[in-house]
């Protein structure tokens, strides 16, 4: 089978640091302080999303009521992509593929069944009664993980093929992975890809608790927080999405190519013991880049196993690395393409980013081809590479 080149035309990009390349080329570039909110979820500091004007990419007022937040930022961050790729004629033929968590529940209503279920003698009827009477469809729709493909589609009319991943940080990479087969196997021309997470929920913040999975206290730098004793994730709102299209395409209507998507590849190792991940990973390596790269961009989440494996990987690489979720936080579903999101826009202005973490090392002037890197919070490793575009 021939293998055509897959090439990168349009990013759709939102973090704490702001929204859209140019934002983050300008703060990333010459070097950024977090952005975090210590206050509103203590003990838990999150990255905040930044104000949108949703108007611009969602117009109707009744499709922004009935979205929860995380479908807004996905769809809002989905149409950034197709009008940075000037794709907005070819939605009829892009095909969807979304990275989607389990919606957004109703914590208000969580709070109350709670507390009257901790005080009532007959706790079946009163559940039954307190779920009729309190939940309402759009809840039930918002819950929906394909909603967000659904809300895209409908906005931005997109209408090729849709497909929704969860499986939270390996979804994303997966959703990469098959966007990418896809084009380079001629199964389609033109794709949208992507994933979409808000940090400031309560629901969020107690869910990745478990196992001592987050950062308590004021923001620690990522590689920090492991001397601390503690280690720990710290979440950020953020979304990412990319159009991708076959070079051949890409070349034929004229589109800016901002990097050539070489490969992804993922795995799911057990992790039963220290160095299965790291050893997964570096399995995957020669599959994504057989002849070596020039930096890399850390998916590391601040979990502490997760941390271990990467550090563990990234020892054998003879290259720079900067780690993103210093600043901006673990984002799940939208981490891994919002990381390949900033290695196409560093190979597009032909640069490479400030030290992001005290663990930054390294300068890359100008790199040519990057690997990005996966290591989720719990299981999934991944990796990427993209090179830099040849001029047409």
């Amino acid at each position: 089978m021939i293998r055509r080149d897959v090439v990168i035309s349009g990013i759709g990009l939102v973090s704490a640091l702001g929204e859209g390349p140019d934002a983050h080329w300008e703060t990333l570039s010459v070097g950024a302080k977090p952005v975090v909110d210590e206050a509103s979820y203590a003990p838990w500091t999150v990255h905040p999303l930044p104000a949108l004007s949703l108007d611009t990419q969602i117009p109707k007022k009744g499709d922004q009521r009935q979205m929860e937040p995380w479908q807004r930022l996905g769809t809002y961050a989905a149409g950034l992509a197709i009008d940075d790729a000037g794709a907005r004629d070819l939605v009829d033929d892009m095909h969807l593929i979304v990275a989607a968590g389990g919606g957004e529940r109703d914590v208000p209503l969580d709070e109350q069944v709670n507390a009257e279920l901790a005080n009532s003698n007959d706790t079946g009827s009163r559940l039954n009664e307190l779920l009729a009477t309190g939940l309402r469809p759009t809840l039930f729709l918002a819950q929906l993980s394909n909603l967000l493909a659904g809300n895209i589609s409908i906005v931005h009319g997109v209408t090729g093929s849709s497909r929704t991943f969860m499986g939270e940080e390996s979804a994303a990479a997966d959703a990469l992975r098959i966007a990418h087969a896809r084009l380079s196997e001629g199964r389609g021309e033109i794709a949208l890809v992507g994933g979409a997470f808000t940090a400031q929920r309560w629901d969020m913040l107690l869910l990745y608790r478990g196992q001592d999975g987050m950062w308590q206290g004021p923001h620690k730098p990522l590689s920090e927080r492991p001397v601390a004793g503690q280690g720990g994730m710290i979440l950020g709102g953020m979304a990412g999405f990319l159009v991708l299209e076959t070079a051949e395409h890409a070349r034929a209507r004229g589109a800016r190519v901002l990097a050539r998507l070489d490969a992804v590849a993922s795995d799911a190792s057990r992790r039963t013991a220290p160095g299965d991940a790291a050893e997964a990973a570096r399995a995957l390596l020669p599959r994504v880049a057989p002849t070596g790269v020039d930096a890399v961009i850390s998916g590391a989440s601040g979990a502490p196993e997760a941390w271990a494996e990467e550090e563990n990987f990234l020892r054998g690489l003879d290259a720079p690395v900067r780690r993103p979720a210093n600043l901006i936080g673990h984002g799940v579903e939208g981490a891994f393409p919002a990381h390949v999101a900033l290695a196409a826009l560093a190979l597009s202005r032909g640069g490479f980013y400030a030290a992001m973490d005290p663990a930054d090392a390294g300068e890359a002037a100008a790199p040519s081809r990057i690997l990005v890197t996966g290591f989720g919070q719990w299981r999934g490793e991944a990796l990427a590479t993209l090179s830099r575009a040849e001029k047409n």
